[in-house]
């Protein structure tokens, strides 16, 4: 059980890791030209209109957000319970070249969302969506809840319904399927979708995955170990662990002798 759980983790980190490199290096040459043209049409974002930095962005209309809102595994389950939003949110790596190319088109698409400016696209409603990100690469665990498998990649979340966005990197695509395109887009199953017990799952395995590298870094780089004698401790830890938990179990659920 124990070698099971340490290679399953292993697998699990190192198959995350080349997905999302490999499906990152891809490039488009008419996304770039998007990003440019949506640049030049609504101006540069800055500090000064609102969308400095791309961190939690408070101010401007209200109590709305204006800048890009930063999510992680401490906010990001208690940011989306909060009212009931809806929430486009990116993933994106810090190395990505296309990620950092359209970081600025990205406050662009924030700035428009948190604000009631929508005439600028030709569109008339009063939905309201948070925009956000989330960095794939240190947040392995959020990465596997929405089965990312590439940078940047955009989802959006309204509750429990999940719509992965598909379309070209572009201001106007990302905000008219926020607000309205995003009917025309089936949602991600549920069963398999992040607050599902797939996503869930694939969550608990990077977690465990990235638990088990960390301890064994920690006692081949911290505490000198060789690399056997690490895995034989780790083996060990985790045949107790396991052992433990079925003698709790076996309490919990042994069945009782009925009282006459």
């Amino acid at each position: 059980m124990a070698y099971l759980l340490l290679a399953v983790g292993l697998a699990t980190v190192a198959w995350n890791n080349d997905a999302m490199s490999s499906s990152s290096s891809s490039s488009s040459s008419s996304t770039a030209v998007a990003e440019a043209a949506a640049v030049a049409d609504f101006g540069t974002a800055t500090p000064e209109n609102g969308a400095g930095g791309g961190g939690d962005g408070s101010g401007g209309n209200g109590n709305r957000p204006r800048g890009v809102i930063s999510l992680d595994s401490k906010n990001f389950d208690s940011s989306l319970r909060n009212g009931g939003q809806v929430w486009l949110i990116e993933f994106y790596a810090p190395w990505c070249g296309h990620c950092t190319r359209f970081a600025s088109t990205y406050e662009l698409v924030a700035n428009q969302l948190h604000s009631d400016h929508h005439h600028k696209l030709g569109i008339s409603t009063t939905r309201r969506v948070n925009v956000a990100k989330i960095d794939g690469a240190a947040e392995r665990a959020l990465s596997s809840r929405f089965d990312v498998h590439g940078f940047p990649s955009f989802f959006l979340v309204d509750g429990w319904t999940v719509r992965e966005y598909k379309g070209s990197r572009s201001h106007e695509g990302l905000v008219k399927f926020a607000l309205v395109d995003y009917e025309d887009t089936e949602p991600v199953p549920f069963i398999t979708g992040p607050f599902g017990p797939m996503g869930q799952l694939r969550s608990l395995l990077m977690r465990s995955g990235a638990f088990i590298v960390g301890m064994y870094e920690d006692l081949t780089k911290g505490r000198g170990m060789g690399p056997l004698m690490a895995m034989s401790v780790l083996c060990v830890g985790g045949l107790a662990v396991g052992l433990v938990s079925i003698v709790i179990l076996g309490i919990l659920f042994l069945p009782k002798a009925k009282l006459e």
